[in-house]
C-alpha cells in the first residue's frame, strides 16, 4: 500500500467521523425538536382554559359597565330636559323670579333676626 492508499483510508475514516458527529448532531436537534413540541402542546392546553376564563370575566365585568353607561346617558339626558325647561321659565318668567328670590331672602333674613333676638 502506498501512500495514495493510506492517505484515502485516513480520508475515509475522517469522513466517517464527520459523518457519525452530524448524524448525532442531527438526531440530538430532532430530540430538542419533539421535547419543543410538547412542551408548547402543554402550554398551550393550560393556557386555552385560562384565556376563555379571562374573556369570561371581561364579558362580566362589561355587561354592568354598560349599563351604567345605560343609567349615565339617560341621567345626562333628563339634566339635559331639566337645564332647557329651567332656562325656558326663566327667560319667559325672568323678572317675576327674581322679584321671588329677593322676596325669599328678605323673609330668611327676617327670619334670622328673630331668631337671634329670641336667643339673646
Amino acid at each position: 500500500m502506498g501512500p495514495g492508499g493510506i492517505a484515502t483510508i485516513i480520508a475515509a475514516a475522517s469522513l466517517f467521523v464527520i459523518a457519525v458527529a452530524v448524524a448525532y448532531a442531527v438526531i440530538r436537534v430532532g430530540r430538542f425538536i419533539d421535547e419543543a413540541k410538547v412542551s408548547l402542546k402543554a402550554f398551550t392546553d393550560d393556557t386555552t382554559p385560562l384565556l376563555t376564563e379571562s374573556t369570561r370575566t371581561l364579558e362580566l365585568i362589561n355587561s354592568p359597565l354598560a349599563s351604567f353607561a345605560k343609567i349615565t346617558k339617560n341621567v345626562e339626558e333628563v339634566t339635559t330636559k331639566v337645564t332647557d325647561a329651567t332656562t325656558g321659565f326663566m327667560d319667559k318668567n325672568g323678572p317675576a323670579v327674581k322679584v321671588a328670590g329677593a322676596l325669599i331672602s328678605a323673609a330668611q333674613m327676617s327670619k334670622g333676626r328673630k331668631s337671634k333676638k329670641k336667643s339673646d
